[in-house]
């Protein structure tokens, strides 16, 4: 009796491609499911339990949702921690985007010292990494001015207030009035936070072909209207992946991780700490599903 051996039938191209993605994904996705994904589903456990420190470790007692309860009725730092970060994120991120997107375009022209330029745009993102961040740079650059300038606290307030009757006189709505002096207001840190960005737009910038700009010149298309009818679209997924980057950055940096902290290892309240992350973490989660879903719409890409 012969036996007859079947053949493993051979994988198409198309297939290979995908388990090679697979295996060039697979440190992430460990590492994921590592570092993210089960210490995940342990802080939901946490803040639906109430945790004490006992001998040799802690007793963990499911306890509801009693913590996110207290969170909203006997805890009035959180809610208003909460909507600062939210209130301070919705004002931040339309003028990173703006300045990033403006601060590219001016440095993407050829100029003497275009290099400096950028390397000068680029300088607070490496001031607030590793050990400078640790360093009080607000309060050193705030001597500095005070030194060398002789400006105070009392006289940027006189500005804004006198920039802020100005335009109120002038017919401007108080809303759009109230957000532009708020905005320079805070121009320091709105700088210090478009580093990573203006780099983006950069890249992006940089690998829009000529052809088109060409073809829109020779239509007789002003600088303007390039912007808008040739930059502007083509920028447009990158303004997407800065509008993720900015909201992620503007959370990372906020009061809550500090009050969190507090509340874990110095009152010892675990349980109500998870809580605290669960509800800033869907938070997030709710603000970037909704911006991407807005801008998402409006995406252009060039094929």
């Amino acid at each position: 009796m012969k036996l007859t051996l079947k053949r493993k039938k051979k994988l198409t191209l198309k297939q290979k491609n995908a388990w090679f993605g697979v295996l060039f994904a697979s440190p992430l996705i460990f590492g994921m499911i590592m570092l993210f994904i089960l210490p995940l589903i342990q802080s939901l456990r946490y803040s639906l339990s109430s945790i004490q420190l006992v001998e040799g470790g802690f007793s963990v007692e499911y306890e509801g949702i009693s913590n996110f309860t207290s969170l909203f009725t006997s805890n009035p730092d959180y809610p208003r921690s909460l909507a600062e970060s939210i209130a301070g994120m919705a004002v931040n991120v339309p003028l990173i985007l703006v300045f990033g997107l403006f601060a590219a375009v001016l440095l993407n022209q050829r100029f003497k010292g275009r290099p400096f330029a950028r390397a000068v745009f680029f300088l607070p993102v490496i001031l607030a990494s590793s050990v400078i961040a640790n360093l009080d740079i607000g309060s050193f650059v705030g001597s500095g001015s005070l030194s060398a300038g002789g400006g105070d606290a009392e006289s940027n307030l006189l500005q804004s207030f006198e920039l802020k009757k100005m335009m109120l006189e002038s017919g401007i709505s108080p809303i759009f009035v109230d957000y532009l002096t708020g905005a320079v207001d805070r121009i320091y840190e709105i700088i210090s936070s478009s580093g990573v960005q203006i780099l983006i737009f950069l890249a992006g910038l940089q690998s829009i072909p000529p052809s088109l700009y060409e073809a829109a010149k020779i239509e007789g298309a002003t600088g303007y209207e390039s912007f808008w009818k040739v930059t502007f679209p083509m920028m447009s997924p990158l303004i997407l992946t800065n509008t993720v980057y900015s909201i992620i950055d503007s959370f990372s940096d906020s009061p809550i991780n500090k009050l969190v902290s507090e509340t874990a290892f110095k009152v010892f309240d675990f349980g109500l700490s998870a809580a605290m992350s669960w509800v800033y973490f869907l938070s997030v989660a709710l603000i970037l599903a909704i911006s991407v879903g807005l801008i998402s719409h409006k995406v252009f890409y060039y094929d």
